[in-house]
């Protein structure tokens, strides 16, 4: 266990709809992960300042979708509003989906994982098909910290 992590591991049910304007990048899976997702980031936060209609500047979401082939991965930001989509970007609009959700950390994602596919099965939830819906990767960045909060999203049905 990693002693004073910010990671809570709070699991719960919630439901959000989104709009998303980002990038993103396929490779092969698993092999190429997780180069792959660190690097759309990376390249992605070198250009969230140039997208228009943001919530949050510092809130990067990373819906991905995967079989066992393929996988990619997303790195966007909330707008209120699609407009003029920048070169090389573009816009996802994800329907009311419903989710359990785990807060954990940038050092801790693995085991939120663990932990939020324990809870799901102990609650009587089932992942939803990755054909009808995303998971989500949330990232909440803050300048010169070691570890930052990151939520895990499953879109679920039970």
């Amino acid at each position: 266990m990693i002693q004073n992590s910010i990671a809570t591991f709070k699991c719960e049910v919630v439901q959000r709809k989104l709009q998303l304007v980002g990038k993103s990048a396929t490779g092969n899976f698993p092999q190429s992960f997780p180069e792959v997702a660190m690097n759309v980031q990376q390249d992605f936060e070198n250009r969230r300042d140039e997208v228009n209609h943001v919530v949050d500047h510092e809130v990067i979401y990373c819906p991905y979708l995967a079989n066992s082939l393929i996988a990619t991965y997303f790195a966007c930001v909330e707008v209120n509003e699609f407009s003029s989509i920048l070169d090389g970007m573009m816009a996802i609009s994800i329907p009311m989906t419903t989710y359990a959700k785990i807060s954990c950390s940038n050092k801790t994602v693995d085991k939120g994982y663990e932990k939020i596919f324990y809870w799901m099965k102990e609650n009587g939830y089932r992942q939803e098909s990755l054909e009808k819906a995303f998971p989500m990767e949330v990232f909440y960045f803050e300048d010169d910290v070691e570890e930052e909060i990151v939520e895990l999203y499953i879109p679920i049905i039970n």
